[in-house]
């Protein structure tokens, strides 16, 4: 196993009518001019937005809004965010949403006190040491985003999607009622429900020896995930379904399930980045499509931890030979992620790609052909190429 540092300062409110909080938490935090940034429609038509303004209200608290961050949040959306932040002098940011517009509250939060591009950031060419308190009420389990240190933002010139991670981003609070994810579509959730589960499996496929019980927390919490998701296939207004995959979604991405084992491979997030990056997909659709391909690819660096997978997740039994095991856990997978209607390759995703357009994926994923990704096993370009293109 490999030394760590866990943090995860979040306060987490979680339960039926936890919004009703919302105001004594910013007032907690010393929040006095609140930036409101959410998504679209669904948080004006549900209530809960004015729901949350007038908690706001309640405390004394002055607010404004800005709206309208999109799937894949956008950088010009930021750069909005950031110039009325700093002419309202806003002091806290509280995002109402879904990763999405958590990733973009963090990104605002960072570029007010910054001089240069927020950009900057997620390009690697500078690190924030300045951030405008963060906090959530959460209403789409899926990235969490809502207690991890990471955001990620798609810049629409040059359609590159980049991700960022700080601590000093990391949200103040969390606001977490299930009752808010009810009217979620089932496409919706499945693909939160894929994420969660990604975000799980991108630190438990590492080629090294790992903690028994950070394996033992990681296992448990994706065979939670997928027996709740097939529930709410058919009782999508199940508060006992509901609550076990929210906090799932807030437990496989701040850090818990990667004690030990060094960080995570991130492979399938890192192509996939390409794919919303160019075409906009849905980001737990697209790590659907890639994800059978990448294990296929790598399982042979180490067919042992996919047997584990096989047997510890789908209780299948361990074959003669780990291989066979490894290969039927995979499709085990792929036949989960089918049962919750997700893509299992990149036609089904909506896309008929060409060579051309393969490698343009993997020459922007390779950062130009001079970086590898994975640590399960390293992909450079060429590696990127194939496996792209086995997910056509």
């Amino acid at each position: 196993m490999k030394d760590f540092i866990y943090y995860a300062p979040t306060q987490v409110v979680f339960g039926a009518l936890s919004e009703d909080k919302t105001g004594k938490l910013v007032k907690q935090y010393s929040g006095t001019k609140v930036l409101v940034h959410y998504g679209g429609q669904s948080a004006e038509r549900s209530g809960l937005l004015d729901k949350i303004c007038r908690a706001l209200e309640a405390e004394g608290i002055a607010y404004v809004k800005l709206g309208g961050v999109v799937p894949n949040p956008r950088l010009s959306k930021v750069h909005e965010g950031i110039e009325l932040c700093r002419k309202e002098k806003v002091d806290f940011i509280l995002a109402v949403g879904g990763g999405s517009v958590i990733d973009s509250a963090k990104a605002i939060a960072f570029g007010v006190p910054y001089e240069g591009e927020v950009w900057d950031f997620y390009m690697g060419r500078a690190h924030a040491e300045a951030c405008l308190p963060v906090a959530t009420v959460l209403t789409i389990p899926a990235a969490g985003s809502e207690m991890s240190n990471s955001t990620v933002i798609t810049n629409e010139d040059g359609d590159l999607k980049k991700g960022y991670s700080n601590n000093l981003c990391r949200c103040k609070f969390a606001v977490m009622n299930p009752e808010r994810t009810y009217t979620l579509p089932n496409y919706q959730t499945a693909c939160g429900v894929t994420d969660i589960m990604m975000h799980t499996m991108e630190r438990y496929f590492v080629n090294i020896e790992t903690m028994e019980i950070t394996d033992s927390i990681s296992e448990s919490l994706m065979q939670t995930v997928i027996y709740n998701a097939r529930i709410l296939l058919n009782e999508p207004g199940n508060y006992n379904a509901r609550a076990e995959i929210m906090w799932a979604g807030s437990l496989s991405h701040n850090g818990l399930t990667g004690c030990g084992t060094g960080g995570g491979d991130w492979s399938c997030h890192q192509l996939e980045h390409e794919l919303g990056g160019l075409y906009d997909v849905t980001h737990g659709a697209g790590l659907a499509a890639l994800w059978g391909s990448w294990a296929r690819y790598v399982y042979d660096a180490n067919p042992e931890r996919f047997a584990q997978f096989a047997t510890n997740i789908f209780d299948i039994p361990c074959f003669a030979d780990y291989e066979n095991t490894a290969l039927a856990g995979i499709e085990a997978m792929e036949d989960f992620f089918r049962s919750i209607h997700m893509p299992t390759n990149l036609h089904e995703l909506g896309l008929d790609l060409t060579d051309e357009q393969i490698h343009e994926l993997a020459f922007k994923c390779s950062f130009e052909d001079t970086r590898t990704i994975g640590v399960f096993k390293q992909l450079n370009m060429k590696d990127m190429e194939k496996i792209y293109a086995m997910a056509r």
